[in-house]
């Protein structure tokens, strides 16, 4: 049976809007106990969502309160107070440890439209302190970014914590004849606050790449709230760019995460391989110490409620961009380092999966023993409780609904998380944590429901390699899928089929809510979300398994899943697509090239199509290298040798290859005359950011001229102010339009 007709363009743009106003969970804050004149207790609880505004082509935040009952070890009641409103404005904020302040980093702009930036404080009846930055001038702009990016209130909360960039001196031209007017406030200050620098206005400064353009001299700023005054700590090593700071427990220092730059950066963003080590900064003397390895990379460091310990994630450095993390934990008083969780090589089901994303803001048990946290485990995601004693591990999610589960907060035992799947938006949740080896019997209360959105079915299938596409280092690694796929209607009964590998290579497809396939699998299409071996959440080994083979090993378990299910479910296997972004894309093109006679369209958005070309335009020159299985040193230059095996890897190489296509009548010509097809044929749309630092613009314009060069049907969409992942609102809903009408015409007409 065919499927009906696709549909119109007017009818599409209905379904996006509609879809596309399901609002994400950000962020949730609890507030202070609160015991009835009956004994009972209840808390507030804060929620920020995230939602597109098609209108103001611009992502909205909005705030949601609810009221928790509970008895101490189980929630008695909650409901929703009031409705939504928008959050105008706020950068980040943070509520102090008693509750009972809150702070908040805003942008506004002034009469003549410059943005400026604001430090608020807020009790619980008003603003308290407006602290005007950007006026004040004592640095750059904060950053509010997840790599460096803090908003950190002292324990005794008459500090605040951050991280902003290093005031630099203004600079003029070698020319500038204006005399230099200054106050005699300004002549009592030394002449380097008030001369300009001279022929300095083009010097190049370094950033940290890709969404941090603007990050280059990060360092760490204190707010003295009551005096309103603001000072930049000093004591940090030139050679590090400090964040993710929070205070020591007596407040006379802070600890920070410390990036090493030289002998210059790369990329920060979805790199957890940096070089980086946890430090201690002593505000009295403005020393600097050392608290954890100076040869790994750390990141998300958690002091525990009884300011006794810090747990943080530790990886290797270089190799691999993310990894499986280890879970370490320095005692402040002993000042010992220990191993809580050490990387697991292999997934066993059932047995903790091992690490691989943030830990939550707010991560302890009240205990200050236990820790929970969120991971991928295989194609889902979990939340786990971990005992940093003895370092036992408790699934909180195994006896629920299975997709995609998210740690918001956890205090005071009580425990805030988002749960999503591929056809459901996310709900929120709350549960009690029960006590110690009673974990497992915790009880998750809905919140927030999200109604599933209609017609789509999904099931999650597990595939082994065959014996000839074994990776013979580490043999036995299976790799997952998630299918999508209309479950009703005249669309149900044989329907196109779009393939999606994700990109990084070292990421994973969580069984949680994602426009795109629920909007392509709600028009009528067959949606397979490929997580092959190299995906996140099946072991360290299978990380370490695809370096050196990208363009073989991930490319076979793609194709051998789409053969697979082809032959499993009731699919047109005459109308198959390719959708796929950064190494998704590099994916996709390699199919189009090694497997033309499979794929009748394809859809590419930033792609990673030339490794060699790539490696001199990257803010991650070390990614060309390791995927492609060559060392990486930040003085070597690859040798002729090295670039061979990286164009080697490229699916560039298939663009130039014909294959041979008899004429259909023999005897009229001779076999010196066949047809000459190209070997890429499939025609192919590229979405492109103008801004991408990751993968520069200009390796998919190398691929669209050589695609009309050879006159394969091609187009190319370039957006304006959007950098790798294409996020604007306006580029994501316009990029989803041309996917889908693509879709439509080279697969329906």
């Amino acid at each position: 049976m065919e499927s009906p007709m696709p549909l119109i363009t007017e009818e599409i743009v209905e379904l996006y809007r509609e879809l596309s106003g399901h609002p994400g969970l950000s962020t949730a804050s609890l507030g202070p106990d609160v015991t009835t004149q009956y004994g009972g207790k209840y808390c507030s609880l804060s929620t920020e969502w995230l939602q597109r505004d098609l209108a103001r082509a611009e992502n909205i935040r909005f705030c949601r309160q609810y009221l928790i009952f509970h008895d101490g070890a189980s929630i008695v009641y909650s409901a929703p107070t009031g409705t939504c409103s928008e959050i105008t404005g706020e950068l980040l904020s943070q509520v102090s440890p008693s509750g009972a302040l809150k702070a908040v980093l805003r942008k506004a702009s002034n009469k003549e439209k410059k943005e400026k930036q604001f430090l608020e404080v807020w009790d619980q009846n008003r603003k308290v302190k407006s602290i005007d930055l950007t006026t004040l001038d004592k640095h750059g702009s904060v950053y509010d970014d997840d790599e460096f990016g803090c908003l950190a209130w002292s324990h005794s909360e008459t500090h605040l914590l951050y991280v902003a960039e290093k005031k630099r001196p203004k600079a003029e031209s070698f020319f500038e004849r204006k005399e230099l007017r200054v106050s005699d406030e300004d002549m009592e200050q030394p002449k380097k606050e008030y001369e300009p620098l001279k022929g300095e206005q083009f010097v190049y400064h370094e950033d940290w790449g890709e969404t941090l353009s603007t990050c280059s001299v990060p360092v760490l700023c204190v707010l003295d709230i009551e005096g309103s005054s603001i000072s930049v700590l000093e004591g940090i090593p030139d050679h590090l760019s400090p964040g993710q700071a929070f205070w020591c427990p007596d407040d006379t220092g802070v600890v920070f995460v410390g990036w090493w730059h030289e002998p210059f950066r790369l990329g920060l963003r979805h790199c957890t391989n940096r070089r980086s080590a946890l430090f201690y900064v002593d505000l009295t003397g403005g020393s600097c110490e050392l608290l954890s390895e100076d040869t790994k990379a750390v990141w998300s460091p958690r002091l525990s409620p009884d300011h006794c310990r810090i747990v943080y994630l530790e990886n290797d450095a270089m190799g691999p961009h993310q990894q499986c993390s280890r879970l370490r934990m320095y005692d402040w008083y002993t000042e010992e380092t220990s191993t809580v969780l050490d990387v697991v090589p292999r997934q066993v089901w059932g047995a903790f999966p091992g690490i691989y994303s943030v830990l939550p803001g707010l991560c302890w048990a009240a205990d200050s023993r236990r820790i929970v946290l969120d991971t991928a485990q295989r194609s889902q995601q979990d939340v786990f409780v971990v005992d940093t004693v003895t370092g036992a591990t408790t699934s909180l999610t195994a006896g629920a609904p299975q997709g995609c589960w998210s740690v918001l907060t956890i205090d005071r035992n009580i425990l805030v998380a988002s749960f999503s799947t591929p056809s459901c938006p996310p709900a929120l949740k709350v549960a009690m944590l029960p006590e110690a080896g009673q974990e497992a019997q915790v009880r998750w209360v809905c919140l927030q429901e999200a109604s599933p959105v209609p017609n789509i079915s999904w099931g999650i299938r597990t595939l082994q390699p065959p014996p000839e596409q074994e990776n013979p280092q580490y043999a036995g690694l299976d790799f997952d899928a998630i299918l999508l796929r209309p479950s009703e209607g005249p669309a149900a009964q044989k329907p196109p089929l779009v393939v999606m590998p994700h990109g990084g290579p070292h990421s994973v497809f969580a069984a949680g809510w994602m426009l795109y396939p629920a909007a392509l699998c709600r028009m009528g299409f067959a949606v397979l979300l490929v997580n092959y071996r190299g995906s996140l959440g099946f072991g360290q080994d299978s990380v370490a398994s695809l370096p050196g083979n990208v363009g073989t090993q991930d490319v076979r378990d793609v194709q051998l899943c789409v053969e697979r299910v082809l032959q499993e479910e009731p699919l047109d296997a005459s109308r198959v697509a390719l959708v796929g972004g950064s190494h998704g894309g590099f994916l996709a093109c390699h199919l189009l090239g090694q497997f033309p006679d499979t794929y009748h369209a394809c859809v590419v958005r930033n792609p990673v199509v030339n490794i060699a070309s790539m490696v001199g335009t990257t803010d991650i020159p070390d990614w060309c290298l390791t995927e492609t299985g060559l060392p990486y040193a930040p003085d070597a230059l690859p040798d002729p040798a090295q670039w061979t095996e990286m164009l080697h890897k490229s699916p560039m190489r298939y663009v130039n290859q014909v294959r041979h296509h008899p004429c259909p009548h023999p005897r009229q010509q001779s076999h010196a005359e066949a047809v000459l097809i190209p070997q890429v044929r499939a025609p192919v749309l590229l979405l492109l950011g103008e801004d991408d630092r990751r993968v520069p613009p200009k390796q998919g314009l190398e691929y669209y001229h050589a695609l009309k060069a050879r006159g394969v049907p091609t187009r190319l969409l370039w957006y304006p102010g959007n950098s790798h992942a294409l996020a604007g609102i306006e580029a994501e809903a316009d990029g989803f339009m041309n996917i889908a009408l693509w879709l439509s015409k080279h697969l329906w007409c």
